[in-house]
């Protein structure tokens, strides 16, 4: 295996002041070592993951990472910058830069030497020391574990010949590590067991676990965590979970058997809040246990039921239910979709009305492979609402969710209720298995709840429901909806082209991107012409971001940075290809200018698309698809209007931005403010602790 951080991977004199540009420096290290075969699809990647959520940490650090397949085998690359380089984190500028590359098959190896990093980043004797070091070759040996900061304290080599504890996923601990504390040796300390994970696994699901960790030791609690990351996990002993006194899930995505934890006083936060504020968690744990409050009956195997108003808001948590639908959908859509959209392509509209290729298949006839890419698209197609109502009702309530949501799905394509219909059985079915578990029920028919009672009850409930009371009133409003779609024309259809365009632009693939998306291809289910044209729409719209950066940086290279540059390079096949994220980095680094430009071309592209009625039955492919789209050119001619009003807004803004002194280029926005700051973290924080402004 190859050392993971070599010193030609150390930069201790980085330049860069922006993100982006110390992730393409350390990028390029990792380039010329033959860790990284595409730079720019690299630090696409990388940059979909910041735009997930800010990598910066407290305490002077930055974590930017990814998994890539265009990284051949793991690596770490570190720089340490001067001024500092603002990566979100709460307390300011980072200065301490470690760039991780993952490949997406990683092995286990690997992932538990970067979780092993991930935990030593907490240590501030390790960071001190990172920032004296003078020579790369000593700093790559520090990173690795061979330097003066290797004899971790959560890493020690497990004494008199015991076995190392290899209970969870990540580095070996010895026996006894991760009990945080014990108190005296007269009365039981508090347990408490914790999961942390995070959306790639490699850095902060370690990190979270490291905090509570110490926080526990600091605090006399006894701490055990299970750690979701990337290689997989190894769950707590049942045994440590019912001698808890209560629970920590640290967690940005779903905590995986999650039903375990039922019925314990439970805390229930984002990952960072783990690395941040553990100690504040960890009482909030101990309060909750003193006031018994817990979440759900223990021991009938479902999921854990969350407190209305703990943590989030209604509307985001019903927001999350309806993102894990969609998400689970999106692959089934796509799929059955451009198979579809194939089969037109090779046979005409007329193949849909073809014989099963069950009783009727020739190989030398074209008719015939038309028809059964039809007829397969069309089978993947027909999961397309129970899936959307079975994952709404998996978010909500975890696997007992899934058969009464796949059920209520099925019954609305059954009555002709439609993406309405499977929405509300989706909510309909989570909300039944909850109501099903804040039922006390008696010890003995805890072991048969989730494989007998709830599936019974909860689809019974949510088939009665939907084929009684609420399904035919929600079949009447689709079709009345789908009616509508097939009639719009004229200022109507241009109206909802621009409601669109906006909607696709905000936030450039984030929720309400998605709502517009799943509006669409909702459509493509029971296809018409208007809702033809209103997936047409929504893909010319969410083609400008991107595309329009690319433009722009080529026209007038001077507004942005080398690494703006570079991005935009990507951001043309990004755009092509109707990947709306393609434009993130442009967005994070000039929300103001950019966010505002994009959405006025993307309202000019949708409002055009469906003045010209263009059609599209494919519910993705971007460019690829254009032989499939109803009226093309006047399309691509909406796309190219939006994409220049874009791309011309950016300039003129950016355009009136003040130049840096000496008449230089000109800086990214918030780089003087950044320079004006005092040269580290550390020293920044002395001086507001002497009262120097901010």
């Amino acid at each position: 295996m190859s050392e993971l951080i070599t010193p030609e991977l150390v930069d201790l004199d980085l330049s860069a002041d922006t993100k982006e540009a110390a992730a393409r420096a350390l990028a390029t290290r990792m380039a010329a070592a033959g860790r990284v075969t595409d730079i720019d699809g690299f630090l696409a990647d990388v940059a979909a993951r910041e735009a997930q959520m800010p990598t910066g940490l407290d305490g002077g650090i930055g974590i930017p990472h990814c998994r890539s397949p265009h990284v051949t085998e793991p690596a770490l690359a570190f720089g340490r910058s001067a001024r500092g380089i603002d990566f979100g984190a709460p307390d300011g500028p980072a200065d301490l830069i470690f760039l991780i590359a993952a490949p997406d098959g990683a092995d286990s190896e690997h992932l538990s030497i970067l979780s092993a990093l991930a935990r030593r980043l907490t240590d501030q004797e390790f960071a001190a020391a990172l920032r004296t070091e003078q020579d790369p070759g000593a700093a790559a040996a520090m990173i690795r574990g061979d330097g003066p900061t290797a004899a971790h304290d959560d890493e020690p080599a497990a004494a008199d010949g015991a076995e190392p504890d290899t209970d969870r996923d990540g580095p070996p601990t010895p026996p006894g590590a991760r009990s945080a504390g014990t108190g005296a040796a007269d009365e039981a300390p508090f347990r408490i067991v914790a999961v942390t994970s995070c959306p790639t696994g490699i850095a902060h699901t370690y990190m979270a676990a490291e905090a509570l960790e110490r926080a526990g030791q600091e605090a006399g609690v006894e701490v055990t965590v299970e750690t979701q990351g990337s290689g997989g996990f190894t769950k707590v002993e049942p045994g440590v979970i019912a001698g808890a006194d209560a629970v920590i899930l640290a967690h940005d995505v779903e905590v995986r058997d999650k039903a375990r934890f039922a019925g314990k006083p439970t805390v229930d936060v984002g990952v960072k809040a783990g690395i941040n504020r553990p100690a504040e968690l960890i009482t909030e744990a101990r309060a909750k246990a003193a006031r018994g409050e817990t979440n759900g009956p223990a021991g009938q195997g479902t999921e854990a039921v969350e407190e209305p108003g703990a943590g989030e808001g209604f509307g985001s948590r019903l927001r999350r239910y309806l993102m894990s639908g969609v998400s689970y959908m999106v692959p089934f859509v796509a799929a059955g979709g451009l198979l579809i959209a194939l089969s037109f392509a090779l046979g005409g509209y007329e193949i849909a009305d073809a014989k099963s290729v069950a009783d009727h298949f020739v190989w030398t006839e074209i008719h015939s492979w038309a028809a059964l890419l039809n007829q397969v698209g069309n089978a993947a197609f027909a999961f397309l609402v129970p899936v959307l109502a079975g994952y709404i009702a998996y978010g909500m309530a975890d696997r007992p969710g899934l058969v009464p949501g796949f059920v209520g799905g099925s019954i609305a394509v059954t009555i002709d209720a439609g993406f309405l219909g499977g929405l509300v059985a989706g909510l309909l079915a989570g909300a039944v298995v909850t109501a099903i578990q804040r039922v006390r029920i008696p010890p003995t028919l805890r072991g048969i709840m989730p494989v007998l009672v709830i599936p019974l009850l909860a689809s019974a409930v949510v088939g009665f429901l939907m084929f009684v009371v609420i399904g035919e009133p929600i079949a009447a409003l689709q079709k009345a909806l789908t009616d509508w779609l097939g009639g719009l024309s004229g200022s109507n259809a241009v109206v909802l082209g621009v409601v669109l365009g906006l909607m696709m632009c905000f936030d450039l693939g984030g929720p309400l991107n998605k709502v517009a998306y799943a509006f669409a291809v909702g459509g493509l289910a029971d296809p018409n012409d208007g809702s033809l044209k209103v997936m047409a729409a929504v893909m010319a719209a969410g083609m400008v971001p991107p595309l329009a950066m690319a433009l722009a940086t080529t026209v007038r290279g001077q507004l942005f940075t080398e690494t703006e540059r570079e991005n935009g390079k990507a951001a043309w096949v990004l755009g092509a290809s109707f990947i709306t994220e393609g434009a993130i980095p442009f967005a994070a680094a000039d929300p103001l200018r950019v966010i505002p430009s994009a959405m006025a071309g993307g309202a000019v592209t949708g409002a055009l698309s469906m003045a010209f009625g263009s059609t599209l039955r494919a519910p993705h492919g971007g460019a690829f698809v254009v032989p499939l789209i109803g009226n093309p050119l006047p399309y691509l001619l909406a796309i190219a209007a939006g994409t220049a009003v874009t791309a011309g807004l950016v300039l003129v803004l950016k355009g009136r931005r003040p130049r840096a002194a000496g008449g230089g280029a000109e800086t990214a926005p918030g780089a003087r403010e950044r320079t004006a700051q005092p040269a580290t973290p550390a020293a920044r924080r002395a001086g507001e602790a002497a009262g120097s402004p901010r």
